[in-house]
């Protein structure tokens, strides 16, 4: 039995050539959310700039500066949430920008490429 995919395949392209045609619409990029999520985490060491900030707004209102301990508390949950939420469109663009990024992405399955179709998708 033959089994027959209407899913086009992922290509092997380089990045020089994922550079020249992306902006140019010759590729559709397919992003993992949650592998992209924990991959610019790792990337932007989202760890180590956010403990400093809410460990300062902790120390803050234990000294009794309430209120900027909350602010820098507040700060650095919603930095992380935010670095979080949009980790597919901040990938893409350092994908497009940077070879070991656009490398580690495709190897670790994080991103995947694949021709564009000219017909239209009917949602």
């Amino acid at each position: 039995m033959t089994h027959f995919s209407d899913e086009p395949q992922t290509l092997d392209i380089d990045f020089a050539t994922f550079q020249r045609g992306l902006p140019a619409g010759h590729f559709r990029v397919i992003v993992n959310p949650d592998k992209a999520r924990k991959y610019i985490r790792h990337r932007l060491m989202m760890l180590v700039l956010t403990l400093p900030i809410i460990g300062t707004g902790v120390a803050m209102g234990l000294w009794g500066y309430t209120w900027i301990g909350v602010g820098l508390v507040a700060g650095g949950v919603v930095l992380n949430r935010l670095v979080a939420s949009h980790a597919p469109k901040i990938l893409l663009h350092l994908a497009s920008h940077d070879a070991r990024v656009y490398a580690e992405a495709i190897d670790f399955e994080i991103m995947e490429v694949r021709a564009a179709s000219d017909e239209p998708r009917l949602a």
